[in-house]
């Protein structure tokens, strides 16, 4: 018995013995009349053990099966080792027809000892920002460098673009490294499927922005510094480059990275994934399922994404433009310059 079992035979004793009456057995026991009655039958019937519910000890009917529950425990240990248990929710029901809440595989693996892999920081109160209205008001763009294969390859950077009304990842690609070609393919995926967006958040990378003068001054920004090849083709466009101060002021795709970072380093594990370019081809089965399973619908349903205009060169505008100087071009700068593209 309960220690409320036990208070309620103490109750009930005194209540059969004439030294309470119903509704102060009630009050003490915290239930109903009906109720009261209905225990105080069972006490005269069966004692105590007429206060203890019949189920109790007994395994419920529609408990899993201990074969179901140790093969999920060996699949967790296993194939999908790493998997947080949401995700491996997602991954029994997907590959191994196995169709469970992710409260129940949690609770299976938390009684076999396996933790979560995951360790998330405690919340921090800040003030959001809203998100945008629309889509295509507003892209955050950033570079994710981490282990992606697992030391099964080398280490990539996964650059993407994450829409900030929707949370959707509009394009993203794995690069050797954060540079100007990979925001510029981002670039060029986004516009053709989309249009072009109103802004960009980004951070001070070198592919947006760097501080070394150029000696000829019709190159140079207002505020002195070198415009890059990414910074002129959003000139060019027509987008306005909006630097972030702070990871926190584009956490739209921080967040997205964190996300990836624990699911797609498990989904290039399961596919083998061991260079770049096969790696490229397991994101591309993974943004469909990322933004179904986690973009939302924009307050406002109509998109503010704006058509290329049908005089734009898309192509001459992303790709890198330098300017061609002739053998007898003074070191200053401009006779015989003229600019030179290379797609």
């Amino acid at each position: 018995m309960t220690t409320r079992d036990q208070q309620r035979a103490h109750v009930l004793t005194r209540l059969v013995a004439g030294e309470l009456d119903v509704g102060e057995a009630a009050a003490l026991m915290g239930l109903s009349e009906r109720q009261v009655w209905r225990l105080r039958r069972a006490f005269l019937e069966r004692g105590p053990d007429g206060l203890v519910h019949g189920n109790r000890g007994r395994a419920s009917g529609r408990r899993l099966g201990e074969r179901v529950r140790a093969r999920v425990v060996e699949l967790a240990r296993t194939r999908y080792d790493g998997a947080n248990d949401c995700h491996l929710a997602e991954l029994l029901a997907e590959r191994e027809g196995i169709s469970l809440g992710r409260v129940t595989v949690r609770r299976i693996l938390r009684a076999a000892g396996i933790a979560t892999p995951r360790r998330r920081r405690p919340a921090r109160h800040r003030s959001r920002r809203d998100r945008m209205p629309q889509a295509g008001l507003l892209l955050q763009l950033d570079g994710s460098r981490h282990d992606w294969l697992e030391g099964r390859g080398p280490w990539l950077t996964l650059v993407g673009a994450v829409d900030d009304a929707t949370g959707r990842l509009v394009a993203a690609t794995f690069r050797d490294a954060e540079d100007s070609a990979g925001y510029l393919e981002i670039l060029r995926t986004t516009i053709r499927r989309h249009g072009l967006p109103a802004a960009v958040s980004r951070d001070r990378h070198g592919a947006f922005e760097h501080a070394e003068p150029l000696p000829t001054p019709e190159l140079r920004l207002a505020d002195g510094r070198q415009r890059t090849q990414v910074g002129r083709a959003l000139a060019e466009l027509g987008i306005r480059s909006i630097a972030a101060r702070s990871p926190q002021a584009k956490g739209r795709v921080e967040r997205a990275w964190g996300t990836c970072q624990d699911r797609l380093v498990t989904e290039l594990r399961l596919a083998g994934a061991a260079d770049r370019a096969s790696a490229n081809r397991v994101l591309a089965r993974f943004l469909p399922r990322y933004n179904r399973r986690f973009g939302i619908e924009p307050a406002d349903p109509e998109p503010a994404w704006r058509p290329v205009p049908p005089d734009l060169e898309l192509d001459a505008v992303l790709a890198f433009r330098y300017r061609r100087v002739s053998p007898t071009t003074t070191r200053s700068g401009s006779a015989g310059s003229m600019p030179k593209r290379r797609l």
